[in-house]
């Protein structure tokens, strides 16, 4: 909007801008609010964003499943051909199964991935079944994989948004910033005019061409730009009916060494226990650890959970120490971070589909109005701007 001569002014309620996608500095180790990645395959980010300015360190492709009391790694044959006999070999569903990934990639693939919105809509789980993939396989791969990603281990979520990710991690990488995921929000924020942004104010209240903040001001606005959660926006404007929502926790902890040696996200396959992924941010991006020999544990938990935060820590632990062994008892629990909102609860999904204006001089965005992703909420973002200043003109 600046580019096109709007005078613009971001009224930010918190005190650091990036909402869901902020890093904390905890005894020198960074801390995601919640375990995110950045898909470098997002078609917006790669228009908006300077990858390398991010110094983007990358996951293996594949992931490392336990099932039967084991490691075993499931490598993409595609990326990693050396491992694809290792990863036929895992008992992680059959092999009839594993030959289907690659039809599975080579439909997901086919036209563009625009196109994959207008396609047939189901829930995840029974685009998977009409696949043909076995439940074995739904239970020990794709549910604590994509159930990770969409925060509901149903894999209830759109088949459509179940297509487009894996099209995603296909033909890209999950990434992380050198700075944390919070970089992402940072380096938009230091494209701004010095003066835009403004923290600590929060908006009570909407009325005709005004904005009232809590603290008591009220400020003259010819357009407004909701770029909110869907709750907070339901606050501003109560006609909308906002989706419900998937939430996480996320647990890290300080340890003298990495426990799994490699930088690839670790699925709980057995369905027992409360964890529901791992990874070591600190061997894929070493600025996530203050010093070398120091790691940092990153474990994900699915849903909010009704367990306070020690309970929680100590059923997370046990669960730990059943893969890890004794040496558990030696890590240090840095934070655990609680995220009842982490992501909208669409389940039907067609991106575009649901209006950037409300009422006149009033625009919606955030990942609510497109797809619950860092994609959904860059491409919302976009819309709205396009609409303020085509009406602007």
């Amino acid at each position: 909007m600046q580019r096109h001569g709007v005078p613009v002014r971001v009224l930010e309620a918190s005190d650091g801008v990036g909402g869901r996608a902020r890093t904390d500095r905890v005894e020198g180790f960074l801390l995601d609010r919640g375990f995110q990645v950045l898909l470098t395959a997002y078609p917006e980010a790669r228009r908006v964003l300077d990858y390398g300015a991010l110094g983007l360190r990358s996951f293996l492709p594949g992931a490392l499943v336990r099932t039967g009391g084991r490691f075993h790694l499931v490598a993409d044959p595609f990326r990693r051909p050396w491992a694809a006999l290792s990863s036929l070999r895992a008992p992680v569903g059959s092999l009839h199964d594993k030959l289907l990934i690659p039809r599975l990639r080579s439909s997901v693939l086919q036209g563009s991935p625009e196109e994959i919105w207008t396609r047939p809509e189901t829930t995840t789980a029974e685009a998977l079944r009409g696949f043909g993939f076995s439940e074995r396989m739904i239970n020990s791969f794709f549910r604590p994989f994509f159930g990770g990603i969409f925060l509901e281990t149903a894999l209830a979520s759109s088949s459509r948004l179940f297509e487009f990710v894996f099209r995603m991690f296909s033909v890209g990488r999950a990434a992380l910033p050198s700075g944390g995921m919070g970089a992402i929000p940072a380096q938009l924020v230091g494209r701004l005019t010095p003066g835009t942004l403004r923290l600590n104010a929060k908006v009570q209240a909407l009325g005709e061409g005004e904005v009232f903040l809590e603290k008591g001001e009220r400020l003259r606005a010819a357009a407004v730009v909701i770029a909110t959660d869907s709750t907070e926006a339901a606050r501003l404007l109560p006609e909308l009916h906002p989706p419900g929502w998937h939430g996480t926790a996320c647990l890290y902890y300080a340890a003298d060494r990495d426990p799994v040696g490699k930088p690839v996200l670790v699925l709980n396959g057995e369905g027992e226990g409360p964890i529901d992924n791992l990874c070591v941010p600190s061997t894929v991006a070493p600025s996530y650890a203050p010093a070398a020999g120091k790691a940092l544990v990153s474990v994900s938990v699915t849903g909010a959970g009704e367990a306070n935060e020690r309970e929680l820590e100590s059923e997370v632990r046990k669960h730990l120490t059943t893969w890890y062994g004794p040496r558990v008892s030696d890590w240090k629990h840095l934070r655990t971070y609680r995220i009842p909102r982490a992501l909208p609860a669409r389940r039907s999904l067609e991106p575009a589909a649901l209006p950037v204006r409300r009422r006149p001089g009033t625009y919606l965005c955030g990942d609510h109005r497109e797809t619950p992703s860092l994609q959904g909420a860059m491409v919302a973002g976009r819309r709205a701007a396009e609409a303020v200043v085509a009406d602007w003109k």
